[in-house]
C-alpha cells in the first residue's frame, strides 16, 4: 500500500476517490440507522453532541486502521481451522481475525437490536418511553457507536483494499463519508423518533445486517444489494402507510368537527 500524496491531475485518482466515497457512504447506512436509534435514547439537547463525538472518534479509528493497513490486511489469514461439519461443509473452515470480528459484531447487533425491540414492545405508554430514553448514559451511547463502527470499519476497509492502492485516497474518502454521515444522522434520528413503526423497521434491518455479518464471517456470501433493495421497498411501503394514517386521522378530525357543529 502506498502512503504518498496522490496526483489529482490523474482522472483515475478522482474516479477511485468518488467510487470509494460512494462505497463508504453505502456501507455507512447501517451506521446511520444504529446511531439514530441509540442517540435517540438521550435527551434531545445531547443527541447531536453524542452523534458527532461518536462519529469523530470513529473517523479517528478508521484513519488509524488505514495507517496500519499492511498489518490489517494480515487479518485475512486464517488463525483457527474448524473441522468439516456434517450437513454444513465438506471442507475445513479457516477463520481469520476479520471473520471473528465480523461474527462478534453480528452477534452484538442482533443482541442489541432484539433487546431494543423487546423494550419498545414493553413500553406501551409515552411516559415509559421517555424514562427508558433517559436511562442510558452519554458515555454508553458513544461507546456503542464506536463499537459498531469498529466492526463495519474492518469490513469496509478490507473491501476498499481491492479498489484503491493509495492510503491517502482512502483516508480522504473516509473523512468525506463521515462528514456526510454527520449531516444526515440528525434528520434520520428525528424521522425515526417521530414514527415508532420506522424504529421497528430500522431495528429489524439491523438484525438482518447482524445475520449478514455472521454469514460473512463463516464465508457465506449474502448479496447486500438484495438486502438494501428489500429495505428500500419496506421503507417505501411504510412511508405510504404513514401518509395513509395521517390522511385517515385528518378525515376523522374533520368528521368530529362537523358532528360537533
Amino acid at each position: 500500500m502506498e502512503l504518498m500524496f496522490p496526483d489529482f491531475t490523474n482522472p483515475a485518482i478522482w474516479i477511485s476517490l468518488l467510487t470509494l466515497t460512494f462505497l463508504e457512504i453505502v456501507l455507512g447506512i447501517d451506521n446511520i440507522i444504529f446511531i439514530s436509534i441509540v442517540s435517540g435514547k438521550l435527551p434531545v439537547n445531547r443527541q447531536r453532541a453524542a452523534r458527532n463525538i461518536g462519529l469523530l472518534l470513529a473517523m479517528v479509528f478508521r484513519v488509524a486502521l488505514l495507517l496500519c493497513i499492511n498489518w490489517i490486511i494480515s487479518f485475512k489469514d486464517p488463525i483457527i481451522t474448524v473441522p468439516p461439519l456434517k450437513d454444513f461443509s465438506e471442507e475445513p473452515l479457516g477463520l481469520s481475525i476479520k471473520d471473528l470480528i465480523l461474527m462478534a459484531g453480528g452477534l452484538f447487533l442482533i443482541f442489541k437490536s432484539t433487546l431494543e425491540i423487546h423494550h419498545k414492545l414493553r413500553s406501551t405508554d409515552e411516559t415509559g418511553l421517555k424514562n427508558k430514553g433517559k436511562s442510558i448514559s452519554f458515555g454508553a451511547v458513544i461507546f456503542q457507536i464506536i463499537l459498531v463502527d469498529a466492526v463495519f470499519s474492518f469490513d469496509s476497509i478490507l473491501t476498499a483494499v481491492g479498489l484503491v492502492d493509495n492510503v491517502v485516497v482512502m483516508i480522504i474518502a473516509v473523512v468525506i463519508s463521515i462528514i456526510i454521515m454527520m449531516l444526515f444522522a440528525g434528520p434520520v434520528t428525528k424521522i425515526i423518533n417521530r414514527h415508532p413503526t420506522l424504529q421497528m423497521l430500522a431495528l429489524s434491518f439491523l438484525v438482518v445486517i447482524g445475520v449478514v455479518l455472521i454469514a460473512g464471517g463463516l464465508h457465506q456470501e449474502v448479496s447486500k444489494s438484495i438486502i438494501y433493495s428489500c429495505l428500500g421497498f419496506s421503507l417505501l411501503v411504510e412511508l405510504l402507510n404513514i401518509r395513509l394514517r395521517k390522511k385517515s386521522k385528518s378525515v376523522e378530525l374533520n368528521n368530529e368537527a362537523m358532528d360537533n357543529t
